[in-house]
């Protein structure tokens, strides 16, 4: 959130006006037991002044001084931090679960995500249900997965020739070296094996005999940079309703023009589809269950479910692949320690697949320590109390924005031994679940497509450690510094040496 932009708008409304809002949204509140807050909070603006980039940190910080559970006021939302795995687990088991199974309603899902009718946006509810019970098994079941294993696989191989072909073209250092950013390969990769589970086009590169539309891809990749841009942003209207009044800022404007061209380019697919039923793809097969109930799987319930595919699965998957590989190279026998577990199961014949991952243990690992310092959400997607609760021995107002510090509670010392340090090995004594690690969230909002995200993270890694070296640039350690926004970004981009392996010409040339 960046308030100075807006503060002084704010400020020019009516006194009057702001003294009113006060006493009305804070009244209820004067008798409860809230978690402990900080000082001061600012009239009428509450802890806005505390709440800076990067929002983990800056709510690690003040649980530092704070404990593990503390509130905030911005306007008029009264938020709750959680930063333990004890209380995180009394929040979301048991009868809380349900309790802080809501949503708040915010512009970005009305805009974007059809009126916060999207499974990750929808409150808790039957319509809810049914959604996440479709998900579960029209979508993101192993029997559905399974149908799509060879497109992750292409689009796998078409990363490794791209990688091949741009070693080929660039200066080598003495050792056979070249110099690449991996970053725009990665989103590269997890978007297209999501757009052609999805409608069965490629969008980004062109791959010979492939059906390739780089005029509607472009216009995907712009709206979905715009949109992620968006949701990491804060909109004043949503934490002050007098901003509903004037759009000062022109975030509502953008939201509503994004939402347009996205549902467009999305409705376009399904148009396609209805009249082109040749394809194996996520939206036919939603359109055959369309045939049966239309008055449930309508257009809007499809689009909404490809939104989810898109935001829960390509940047985030991206940014994973991309940190576990800067840890690696940082820590090169951890690097060729995973490279030999895979060497000695996979061989040299063929290129790493999924079904290998389950007996992959230490690139498990891996991936689960990437997970753990750092998370694709370092702090999960907010909650909302349908009614009042207690937590910690703490009263949570009915219509309290809960948020889980994710990533605070993965580097909890009183959890995890030496917990900035990346060890994969601390889970070789057995796999560590919630709420001690949480990267897909907790209780009955958690990620419905952990299963579609660690096949494709684990192929994309186990892929670029088998068939590449890789090494630092230099000396110097990769910078691990974070970057500002949902998905917790790199702040710098990785680049790395790179040089193909010998099983690699062997991999390319596997039917």
């Amino acid at each position: 959130m960046e308030p100075i932009t807006w503060l002084y708008a704010f400020l020019s409304f009516s006194f009057l006006v702001l003294v009113a809002f006060k006493f009305n949204s804070s009244a209820g509140n004067k008798k409860l037991k809230l978690p402990p807050s900080p000082k001061p909070a600012l009239p009428f603006l509450g802890h806005i002044h505390l709440i800076k980039q990067p929002l983990h940190r800056a709510h690690h910080a003040l649980a530092q001084k704070l404990g593990p559970i503390f509130s905030l006021r911005v306007g008029n939302r009264l938020m709750v931090v959680i930063s333990s795995p004890a209380l995180v687990e009394e929040a979301f088991t048991k009868e809380n679960d349900v309790t802080l199974a809501g949503r708040p309603k915010l512009a970005f899902g009305t805009y974007v995500l059809y009126e916060n009718t999207g499974l990750g946006a929808a409150p808790y509810g039957d319509h809810w249900r049914h959604l996440r019970r479709l998900t579960a098994t029209e979508v993101f079941s192993s029997i559905r997965l399974n149908t799509f294993s060879f497109t992750r696989h292409d689009e796998m191989k078409n990363l490794l020739q791209k990688l091949n072909k741009i070693h080929a073209q660039r200066q080598k250092d003495d050792d056979g070296f070249a110099r690449v950013e991996i970053r725009p390969l990665l989103t590269e990769l997890a978007f297209n094996v999501v757009m052609r589970m999805v409608s069965g086009k490629r969008f980004y590169g062109e791959q010979e005999g492939f059906e390739h539309d780089e005029k509607k891809g472009k216009k995907f990749r712009e709206l979905i940079v715009e949109m992620f841009k968006l949701a990491d942003a804060s909109n004043p209207a949503d934490f002050f309703p007098i901003f509903r009044l004037v759009d000062f800022t022109g975030y509502t404007k953008d939201l509503t023009r994004v939402g347009s061209e996205m549902d467009a380019l999305l409705q376009s697919l399904i148009d396609e589809q209805k009249h082109d039923k040749s394809k194996s793809t996520m939206i036919q097969h939603l359109l055959s269950l369309q045939e049966s109930e239309p008055e449930y799987y309508t257009d809007v319930i499809i689009k909404g479910i490809i939104m989810v595919m898109l935001f829960g699965g390509t940047d985030t998957t991206a940014m994973t692949i991309e940190w576990a590989m800067s840890a690696l190279v940082n820590d090169p026998e951890k690097l060729v320690k995973a490279q030999a577990e895979i060497d000695a199961l996979v061989g040299s014949d063929r290129l790493i697949n999924e079904s290998d991952m389950s007996q992959l243990p230490y690139l498990r690992n891996v991936i689960s320590e990437t997970l753990r310092l750092f998370p694709a959400a370092p702090l999960l997607i907010p909650h909302e109390a349908t009614q009042n609760c207690k937590i910690g021995g703490y009263d949570i107002p009915k219509d309290t924005m809960c948020l889980v510090n994710a990533w605070a509670i993965h580097r909890d010392p009183t959890v995890w031994d030496e917990p900035t340090i990346f060890k994969p090995e601390r889970f070789e004594a057995g796999e560590v679940g919630p709420p001690k690690l949480m990267p897909f969230g907790m209780g009955k909002r958690s990620c419905p497509g952990i299963t579609l995200a660690q096949r494709v993270v684990g192929l994309g890694l186990g892929a670029l450690l088998q068939c590449f070296e890789w090494k630092r640039i230099g000396e110097e350690l990769v910078d691990l510094t974070e970057g500002n926004g949902l998905s917790l970004p790199k702040a710098i981009p990785l680049e790395a040496k790179f040089k193909p392996r010998d099983v690699l010409s062997n991999a390319l040339l596997e039917n």
